[in-house]
């Protein structure tokens, strides 16, 4: 018995010793308390397939009492907010392009005259199909109002029907979102980490100070460090585009050549705050943690999951310095509606921004650690 106690203190002894060792550490509470703290606020506010607003154009060839009186139930929702109203059917196409609505209701010519006379009235919904979950919510809420005040009409018998087209994902297939996403996806989890990793691990292994007698620039070795891990970033987007196009047969609209542009975009300013973080990190084990806390909110905030739009608005605002974001709504963009640069020109703009701020920014820590 005596022999049991004594264990059980020499247990509790090391135990004391590790949680002391474990909290004492500053650096190892920011880990414990930090990300848990973040992720949960993140998904929370981001993670979030709830359509608080669904943003529509209208397009109202009826112009009839019944039309007016089918939009202000479909608006007294609080959900559909009109941001368009249209006059032909060539203006439907741009605001679902740009992303600027989900939707676009369309009440046919005839729709007053087939209600009068006891007939089933026509209303179109439009949705923008690079979303198929969104989508899905925004037709199944259309259809739930159509209910409704088709009951406040007849009493029982139903008035009214929604025909439903959903463009650029006609079958509504969430392959055709995530595939996509998924080539800067998994460039991005390599390309950090490999960036991240190359300056600790020549701490780690003693020869980061060999880099200070050889005859290299510090803009050589930057250059150096970057290439690599752009390259391997190329390979891996190539075959999940490969995969893409010929496993899962998810057809290829747009160009090859704008979309390797924007890639490669996107692989630069990885590669910038990867050599940063790798700048500041002394250990690998940081470069590891620095990553996670790094990626787990660049994958949160880029409506890779969750559209953007359903986070709060302040948190909306945080995403514009986000690469990921932009880059995932260009590929989107160029693979499925096949869009041109003109469409997307913004989306280079925070990519470019990133990359010009970034690589400037490891170049001159370069400068100071090896000077």
């Amino acid at each position: 018995m005596k022999e049991f106690y004594r264990r059980l203190q020499a247990i509790g002894a090391m135990l004391q010793k590790e949680f002391l060792a474990t909290l004492k550490d500053p650096a190892s509470r920011v880990v414990l308390i930090v990300p848990c703290i973040l992720q949960g606020f993140l998904f929370g506010y981001a993670a979030t397939y709830n359509l608080a607003e669904v943003p529509y154009a209208l397009y109202d060839e009826s112009k009839s009492i019944y039309s007016r009186s089918f939009v202000a139930h479909l608006e007294g929702s609080g959900i559909f907010q009109r941001v368009q109203t249209l006059s032909g059917s060539a203006e439907m196409a741009p605001p679902i392009d740009s992303g600027q609505v989900m939707a676009v209701v369309r009440i046919s010519r005839d729709f007053a005259d087939r209600i009068s006379r006891g007939e089933t009235g026509t209303v179109q919904l439009i949705t923008d199909g690079r979303n198929p979950m969104t989508s899905g919510l925004a037709q199944n809420y259309v259809s739930s109002i159509a209910a409704s005040y088709s009951q406040e009409l007849s009493g029982r018998t139903p008035l009214l029907t929604i025909q439903t087209r959903t463009w650029y994902n006609p079958n509504e297939i969430t392959q055709w979102m995530f595939l996509p996403s998924l080539i800067p996806l998994l460039a991005i989890t390599q390309v950090l980490l490999l960036s991240g990793l190359s300056v600790a691990r020549e701490r780690e292994n003693g020869t980061f100070d060999q880099l200070l007698v050889t005859p290299l620039h510090p803009l050589e070795i930057l250059i150096g460090k970057a290439v690599p891990p752009v390259c391997i970033g190329l390979v891996q987007a190539t075959l999940m585009l490969l995969l893409s196009l010929f496993w899962f047969q998810i057809p290829f609209s747009g160009s090859v050549l704008l979309l390797y542009t924007f890639i490669l975009l996107f692989l630069v300013s990885c590669v910038g705050i990867g050599l940063t973080v790798s700048a500041l990190s002394s250990t690998m084990q940081q470069v590891m943690v620095y990553n996670f806390a790094c990626m787990m909110p660049m994958i949160l905030l880029s409506g890779f999951a969750t559209p953007v739009r359903n986070m709060p608005v302040w948190l909306q605002y945080v995403t514009y310095v986000n690469p990921f974001r932009f880059a995932i709504d260009a590929i989107r963009h160029i693979y499925l509606e096949g869009a041109p640069f003109s469409a997307i020109a913004f989306d280079a703009v925070p990519l470019l921004m990133v990359a010009c701020i970034t690589m400037p920014l490891a170049g001159w820590m370069f400068r100071h650690k090896l000077a």
